[in-house]
């Protein structure tokens, strides 16, 4: 018997009847040999931390557009947050860790620079250039970076569990497994809390000025707020077919995300700086759209893709090339696009010799 084997016996014994099993996975799109130490999910885990777009995570928004302190959270410091929720919940139901875990890590793989205001102007430019019924989503971006893009545009390979918990960690369906179902509160738990934390950290607002109210029902630290939801899920979700949350706890956590658009999110000095990233976004695509060549040689050397081993450029459509384009403008890190918005459009000083 091999160590993964060992690993999904242990599983048949210890995790909850509503666990997804490794060995009872929908498998992989392109089957392929099993690992002798490692389940299905943990290598998917694997591929996922080892993929360059992870990588890119720590230089990418969560909502403070590159702040002074080094104590504020990135995409990546989110997504590890999530990751630590997320497990905490599944390890207290007996639900499958390590399908959690993988993913937690990977849901926000396909996010955008400079955080939502980035997602948001590729979906009205997606809609504008190829019309209504298209658009941008980062949870539907994040599968095509696992499935089309990664390994030069190989994909992942990754498992039919994974890729349904990473599509539906936001949205209006549901994920089909309990793990998917927990990173998708847990995703919720984490950025209402560590929002909060980091608008208190910059002086946006005090504790105080939180409403007391949800306070005193979810308590008032970061550590027992989070502390308080995560029992609550796990005594109303144990034994069950579902992940639930009281009502109680439910409305005080949506209760501080509407204080956090309405003190935070929607406030004029976060959206002036919004404004301005939008515009780096939406002149990067027009000129890219209008300078395919540039684009060629941009993306060749730096994205995950050799596209010039994969794609013949002159066989090429405008749907295809503009959804080049977004895949491309996606995966930048704020500072590769403010470097290239530089490089194209702001003049280089001039060295005089006298």
């Amino acid at each position: 018997m091999t160590i993964r084997e060992i690993f999904e016996e242990n599983e048949k014994k210890f995790l909850s009847r509503y666990a997804r099993l490794s060995s009872k996975s929908e498998g992989r799109e392109k089957p392929e040999p099993e690992c002798d130490t490692r389940t299905c999910f943990q290598r998917d885990r694997d591929r996922i931390i080892h993929c360059k777009s992870f990588r890119r995570l720590k230089h990418k928004t969560q909502v403070f557009f590159n702040p002074e302190g080094d104590h504020y959270r990135d995409r990546l410091t989110h997504t590890l947050e999530v990751s630590q929720i997320s497990r905490s919940i599944a390890k207290a139901l007996f639900l499958n860790e390590e399908l959690t875990e993988a993913i937690a890590l990977g849901h926000d793989l396909g996010h955008t620079p400079f955080g939502h205001a980035g997602e948001n102007i590729l979906n009205l430019i997606m809609k504008e250039y190829l019309g209504e019924n298209a658009g941008f989503l980062h949870n539907e971006q994040s599968v095509r970076v696992i499935r089309e893009i990664e390994k030069n545009g190989e994909g992942l390979n990754l498992t039919f569990e994974v890729i349904d918990g990473i599509k539906n960690h936001t949205g209006v369906n549901l994920p089909q497994t309990l793990e998917g179902r927990v990173v998708r509160i847990s995703d919720k738990i984490a950025y209402i809390n560590h929002d909060i934390d980091d608008a208190v950290r910059a002086g946006i607002f005090s504790n105080e000025d939180l409403p007391e109210k949800d306070l005193e029902i979810l308590g008032y630290t970061h550590r027992d707020r989070i502390n308080t939801i995560v029992l609550d899920i796990i005594k109303n979700s144990s034994n069950k077919d579902d992940i639930i949350i009281s009502e109680k706890i439910y409305n005080s956590l949506y209760s501080l995300r509407t204080f956090l658009f309405d003190n935070l999110y929607l406030r004029k000095p976060v959206k002036l700086e919004e404004r301005k990233t939008e515009k780096i976004i939406k002149e990067l695509f027009e000129f890219y759209l209008n300078n395919f060549d540039t684009f060629i040689i941009d993306s060749n050397l730096n994205s995950n893709v050799n596209y010039k081993n994969i794609i013949d450029f002159n066989l090429l459509d405008k749907v295809k090339k503009i959804t080049l384009i977004c895949d491309y403008i996606a995966s930048m890190t704020d500072r590769f696009a403010l470097n290239k918005f530089a490089e194209l459009f702001i003049p280089e000083k001039w060295e005089i010799i006298k």
